[in-house]
């Protein structure tokens, strides 16, 4: 037993944030494969037993992560949409903004690892499903166009290509794609 698990014990937020934290990062280093249920464990000093407390089984865990990935996207977004001095098209821009540069959810985040598994992963892919449906709704009367649906639709092709393409940074393309992506969000269409 770790020989901080005691004192853990009575702090059981942190404890699921540490679990949490720790799988993204080894998300991030080996992929989603790599998200054992041992190096989660080891990495948060936590024993196996502590981990199932807080999640029921490894995809528990991998769909903690996920809905905790979202949660942040949405915190960026909603940030990003309230700074808006614009309000049509301010969704479509804080997304096309999030995936290119977002801290939660950008290229070079655990969102980048995890994003390839909700094409195959059904309760993943309900999640996000669940999630950017919600999102089209509440901006349906500033965000509702089929030119801003095509930005969005970019943003996210631009994406896969990103990931797909063992990219590590941003280079000039993709910033001059963003910028293009960006400058369509303020045409009237």
């Amino acid at each position: 037993m770790p020989a901080n698990a005691y004192t853990r014990a009575k702090q059981p937020e942190q404890v699921r944030r540490a679990l949490i934290d720790h799988a993204a990062a080894i998300a991030m280093d080996r992929g989603v494969s790599g998200i054992t249920v041992q190096a989660v464990a080891a990495a948060a000093g936590v024993t196996k037993g502590g981990l199932f407390h807080h999640f029921g089984s490894k995809q528990a865990l991998i769909e903690g992560l996920f809905a905790d990935l979202i949660g942040r996207v949405d915190t960026e977004i909603d940030a990003a949409v309230a700074a808006d001095p614009n309000p049509r098209g301010s969704f479509t821009r804080a997304y096309v903004n999030a995936v290119f540069t977002g801290k939660a959810f950008g290229f070079a985040t655990p969102w980048a690892t995890l994003s390839m598994v909700v094409v195959t992963d059904p309760p993943l892919r309900r999640l996000w499903n669940d999630w950017i449906k919600a999102r089209l709704k509440r901006h349906r009367a500033t965000d509702g166009t089929p030119a801003l649906q095509i930005v969005r639709l970019a943003a996210d092709g631009a994406w896969l290509s990103y990931v797909t393409t063992g990219q590590t940074r941003m280079n000039a393309e993709l910033r001059a794609v963003h910028g293009r992506l960006i400058a369509q969000t303020h045409r009237r269409s």
